[in-house]
């Protein structure tokens, strides 16, 4: 992995100097030239706080290891894995997402139409998303995982409104859940689009009828059609729902519970009688199912063209 060759200033895009511990921006008008970035648990954060939501204090230099089992950051126990008891318990109540495992599959298919050894960034990779082993477990493919906190996969840390890299430099970007909360999803669209090669690739999850999950980090919800427009720059290979109403339904059940002040854990259990509620989505139709999705994905390429504000109306009556 050579990170100095696609590496560059989050605020001014200059080249970065990381010869040394800290790691600085080479243009010598630019304050992280002289103060360099912050590192936590050894890897550097590569984000203008000027212009974030995040902090310099919120990373702690001193931390130079990364925690076994999961960090704290911003209020909440982030985990580095979904094989845990508590993700299992869930997955058995909510369902597994497989359509994430499928389209990794024609994602790599992609990746490697376009180059032997495909470089892929995966933003939100903090934690192993459904579908990312498909990647991990091939070796030729170039992983650069980004997040907010530094995990066992990162390399380094960014805020996704300013890509720390260089343009044109990934085969392919997988941002999965992710979008909700930004505070501003096109500009973390048009920067995916900017360090995207020529025809390169972009898969996204995205919720839509699904409650906050991530506190005072959430911020915007997508219908299909918002969700297509807000990747109007790129051309559609494939794209859809994710659950129904039904697995909606389930959710609110559980949000139900939780607006009385329970917690999670005993809202999880009182939610557990009504798991049945997901398999009712294997009966609808399509697009009335889309009107109350639980959220969409989109797989598309990158284009030099965008849809137009009419394009977005057939769009809608053509899924």
């Amino acid at each position: 992995m050579h990170l100095e060759d696609i590496v560059a200033c989050p605020r001014c895009r200059a080249t970065l100097d990381i010869s040394s511990t800290k790691w600085r921006c080479s243009n010598p008008e630019c304050d992280f030239s002289r103060d360099g970035y912050p590192t936590a648990a050894g890897q550097p954060v590569l984000v203008d706080f000027e212009h974030s939501v995040f902090r310099r204090s919120d990373y702690n230099e001193a931390d130079a290891v990364i925690p076994p089992s999961g960090v704290r950051f911003s209020g909440s126990f982030r985990t580095y894995t979904n094989n845990t008891f508590r993700e299992r318990v869930r997955q058995v109540i909510y369902g597994v997402n497989h359509i994430a495992e499928q389209n990794s599959l024609g994602v790599l298919k992609s990746l490697k139409q376009r180059t032997e050894h495909p470089r892929l960034l995966i933003i939100g990779g903090g934690t192993l998303g459904m579908g990312t082993d498909t990647f991990y477990k091939d070796n030729s493919v170039e992983i650069i995982a980004i997040d907010v906190y530094p995990s066992p996969y990162t390399c380094l840390l960014a805020d996704a409104h300013w890509l720390p890299f260089a343009d044109e430099v990934f085969d392919g970007v997988w941002i999965q859940a992710v979008l909700e909360h930004v505070l501003e999803p096109h500009a973390v669209v048009e920067q995916i689009h900017r360090v995207l090669k020529p025809d390169g690739v972009v898969y996204a999850e995205t919720p839509f009828m699904q409650q906050v999950h991530e506190g005072a980090h959430d911020f915007t919800r997508f219908t299909l059609s918002g969700h297509r427009w807000l990747f109007r720059r790129f051309d559609q290979i494939d794209g859809g729902l994710l659950g129904g109403a039904g697995w909606s339904m389930l959710w609110s059940v559980k949000y139900f519970w939780r607006a009385f002040g329970i917690g999670d854990k005993a809202a999880t259990a009182l939610t557990a009688p009504f798991f049945w509620l997901r398999y009712f989505d294997r009966l609808m139709r399509r697009r009335p199912a889309s009107d109350a999705g639980l959220g969409f994905f989109f797989f598309g390429r990158k284009s030099n063209n965008a849809l137009s504000p009419k394009d977005i109306i057939s769009y809608y009556q053509t899924q």
